[in-house]
């Protein structure tokens, strides 16, 4: 039996994990390996228990009975345009030959964020970077994190929107896509958090919920 671990009213417990009996067991187990590439929020940024949605899903997926190495690549601040640039050489080194290789892609928030009266990135070109970082990953199999809201209504209308153009850019390249955005706008305890936070980000009450949505989905692409 496993534990759960989206428990951040009540703190972080090492779910339960069934392991090999033999070191020999062990050689045959998968190396599942997945690199997280985004943004603060693929980082956990607010998250006390240092955990994040990334490592409340590793944790889960471990407990699960499914061994894995996971490579969290967000960084702060980052737009979609960075992320590009920067994903194909941190990913490289991190899956060899023979290891059952994935990528989960997380961006959008910063995109959308007013500088001098303009977003960071036009959506044009947000949408324009998703495709062709997917085009650049068609060999892996991909998952795809939409944008998360924050404490700001006209910012959280441009991401919507962006959330919208990258539905359809994933289905059309056949990638699965997590529509965790508006789930969120409508959960107290995201928004609540959110609030009690910096403005952007949640703490671990949120995350619990944001990995929660993010789950299901999860598991279906890590069964593929």
């Amino acid at each position: 039996m496993t534990t759960a671990i989206l428990t951040g009213t009540t703190g972080f417990r090492a779910p339960a994990v069934s392991r090999p009996s033999s070191c020999e067991d062990h050689r045959v187990w998968n190396d599942l390996r997945v690199c997280f590439i985004g943004d603060s929020f693929v980082a956990g940024v607010g998250d006390p228990l240092c955990l994040g949605w990334v490592g409340r899903l590793a944790a889960q997926t471990y407990a699960n009975g499914q061994p894995l190495t996971t490579y969290n690549l967000g960084v702060r601040m980052q737009t979609s345009t960075e992320i590009l640039g920067r994903w194909r050489t941190e990913c490289a080194p991190r899956f060899p030959v023979g290891s059952d290789a994935r990528l989960v892609v997380s961006f959008g928030v910063n995109d959308t964020t007013f500088i001098e009266g303009r977003p960071r990135v036009a959506p044009g070109q947000s949408a324009a970077n998703l495709s062709e970082l997917l085009t650049q990953a068609a060999e892996l199999p991909v998952l795809v994190v939409a944008p998360p809201p924050i404490d700001d209504a006209e910012q959280n209308v441009r991401t919507a929107a962006l959330d919208e153009h990258f539905a359809e850019i994933c289905s059309a390249a056949a990638v699965p896509y997590v529509r965790v955005h508006r789930p969120l706008r409508d959960s107290a305890v995201w928004m609540r958090e959110v609030r009690a936070g910096d403005g952007a980000h949640p703490g671990a009450a949120g995350y619990d919920e944001l990995a929660a949505l993010i789950h299901p989905d999860w598991r279906e692409w890590l069964a593929r």
